[in-house]
């Protein structure tokens, strides 16, 4: 009989309200399903151990009857079975007097955190952020001028939006639904050469049409390659490096594009040949074409060499999103790691009244540990690269993730639990090992144990202006605080109430009544009149949140340039353009706006180290 509760499945949960909900049985069921459960519980997994240094891994060994491989290829006996305090952390082999075989995840437990952190910086939609020589979106070069510019401001970091790779032939909206997590969209490059007549039309717009800047930018990055095959061995030895360094993993993403150019999308519809990695004619495929491999190769050269030009000028605080499209590359790669038919989402809350269904394939808790987690590890490790911190997003889902059933509304899901002392353990290693901090989106319903476990990993939280009871001098020390985020109102969106008729206008069923007590809460703690002037309360929002002693304080510049629509609306697809909405003014004068002058003046002056 099946241990539901071992296998993660929660009968039920409390909402935003502490009301208990009641999962319906067949939601259970299905999800049950979904992982393939059959046995009492999750089968063991008995070749993958974690620990720290100095704790016991082998009971009952004495001196030189068990062995510790080291990842760079070291090895030493263990006496009484006991890590020595200088092992070094890392993914090892362990050896055992039997001859058994297990990989020893050797982790420092708590992430990494620099020693009096505190310090201010801008929150960017990168894509938003054009400059007059974009073609059409901001790019990387746009981010290095950004970075360059807020460094001369003070600022110490600047958190983007998830730059992960999209489909390469369909270039989806959303950067919180990405064809893979393990690579960046070389959409986000800057081509070399004279913009075309057609790229300054699209810069025009305010509405970003990336499948029409890929067009353009495209055929010009397939000209770069081509000249770069042709060009002297020599230019190429770092790529090579490249290459040789990403491996199996990136040479399976190369793969997944290159199909993608001939197949299209998705990769289930796909000749069946080709639906699986390991597949002999997936091999054939890539031996037949090896440049088309390659270019895919080189387009993630090319992004990895401008966003660490970019990280150079200031620390980049990456974004990890929570999953995954189901079309997508690490589907296609790790397929047998996802739940498949099930979608990720969120219970119906105090802003988002009918659930959110995110149409994000979960992780399967128990055939991702199988995999010894080297799909985590991969998307992790890639999130570190040339970044001072990561946002994890939804930090709460390594610890439960809120499943829906196949043909199930958003309100009929219930919560899964993944084995988190692992995940964490995970995500401090390769903390330590980048030299990056973490901060945990852990906005919405949020278990207790849950920040509390986060803190004691040195994982810091996220505080927000908006739904905060107590003013920001009040927020915890170890957070990153903001007034909002790219799902919730603007300020100029909230002051004005136009983000709740938006709302309102899309059906949305808004909770006026919460959106009308920031509004108040804002004008008790700013001493404004109702009716102030938006740019007001905009430097008097970002005065009051520098005073907050925690370790980051983020504006954003949707907030500086008084933008009234929020980067996404949850809820809405095809009704407005999420995650399409350029800045008002190009980057040259935004450097130069008096409003985001006056934001910078008023962080700078008011942001005091914590007592």
């Amino acid at each position: 009989m099946v241990d539901v509760a071992a296998w993660g499945v929660q009968p039920g949960y409390h909402d935003y309200k502490g009301d208990w909900v009641d999962a319906p049985s067949d939601t259970v069921a299905s999800l049950l399903a979904a992982m393939g459960a059959e046995g009492e519980r999750p089968p063991d997994v008995p070749d993958l151990r974690f620990a720290r240094p100095g704790q016991r891994v082998a009971a009952g060994a004495g001196a030189g009857e068990c062995e510790l491989l080291t990842e760079d290829g070291g090895s030493a006996p263990l006496a009484d079975g006991v890590l020595p305090l200088d092992t070094p952390f890392g993914y090892h082999r362990l050896v055992e007097r039997d001859g058994s075989e297990s990989t020893l995840v050797v982790s420092p437990g708590r992430c990494h955190l620099p020693e009096g952190l505190h310090t201010w910086g801008w929150a960017v939609q990168l894509y938003a952020a054009r400059s007059r020589a974009s073609w059409g979106m901001g790019d990387l070069a746009d981010l290095r001028t950004l970075a360059e510019w807020a460094a001369g401001q003070g600022a110490g970091m600047l958190l983007l939006n998830p730059l992960h790779a999209s489909l390469p032939t369909v270039q989806t909206a959303s950067p919180y639904f990405p064809s893979s997590r393990c690579f960046r969209n070389p959409l986000y490059l800057r081509v070399d050469g004279p913009m075309p007549a057609a790229g300054s039309g699209l810069n025009r717009d305010r509405v970003i049409d990336r499948d029409a800047v890929w067009a353009l930018k495209r055929p010009v990055l397939e000209a770069a390659f081509a000249e770069f095959e042709r060009g002297s061995a020599d230019n190429r030895g770092a790529f090579d490096d490249f290459v040789a360094q990403g491996g199996d993993v990136l040479a399976g993403y190369a793969a997944f594009c290159a199909l993608s150019d001939e197949h299209g999308a998705p990769w289930q519809e796909w000749p069946e040949e080709y639906r699986s990695p390991a597949a002999p004619s997936v091999t054939a495929f890539t031996a037949a074409r090896p440049d088309r491999v390659r270019f895919h190769e080189w387009l993630q050269w090319q992004v990895d060499q401008q966003l660490g030009q970019a990280g150079r000028a200031l620390d980049l605080m990456q974004d990890i999103a929570i999953g995954c499209d189901p079309a997508g590359a690490d589907a296609w790669l790790w397929q047998d790691a996802f739940a498949t038919g099930v979608r990720v989402g969120a219970p119906p809350d105090e802003f988002n009244t009918k659930g959110q269904d995110w149409g994000l394939p979960p992780f399967d808790p128990w055939r991702l540990r199988a995999m010894h987690y080297q799909p985590f590890i991969e998307m992790v490790r890639a999130g570190f690269r040339h970044a001072g911190g990561i946002r994890f997003d939804h930090v709460m889902g390594l610890f439960r993730l809120y499943w829906i059933p196949p043909d199930a509304g958003a309100e009929a899901g219930t919560y899964v639990r993944y084995p988190h002392n692992e995940l964490l353990d995970i995500l401090a290693l390769e903390s330590v090992r980048a030299g990056a901090y973490v901060v945990g989106e852990d906005l919405g319903t949020v278990e207790e144990e849950v920040r509390r476990e986060l803190g004691e990993r040195d994982v810091l939280s996220y505080r927000l202006l908006w739904f905060e009871p107590e003013p920001p001098p009040r927020f915890p020390a170890r957070a990153l605080a903001a007034v909002t985020t790219h799902d919730l109102p603007t300020i100029a969106g909230m002051w004005s109430a136009s983000d709740l008729a938006e709302q309102e206008r899309l059906g949305l069923e808004p909770n006026v009544e919460s959106t009308k007590a920031i509004h108040q809460r804002m004008q008790d703690w700013l001493g404004l009149a109702e009716d102030a002037p938006v740019a007001d309360v905009v430097v008097g929002a970002h005065a009051l949140l520098a005073q907050a002693p925690s370790a980051v304080v983020t504006a954003t510049l949707d907030d500086a340039l008084l933008v009234e629509e929020r980067p996404n609306v949850p809820g809405t697809t095809d009704e407005r353009p999420n995650w399409s909405l350029a800045l008002p003014k190009p980057i040259e004068d935004i450097v130069t706006d008096p409003l985001v002058a006056r934001v910078v003046d008023a962080l700078k002056q008011n942001r005091r180290p914590p007592e």
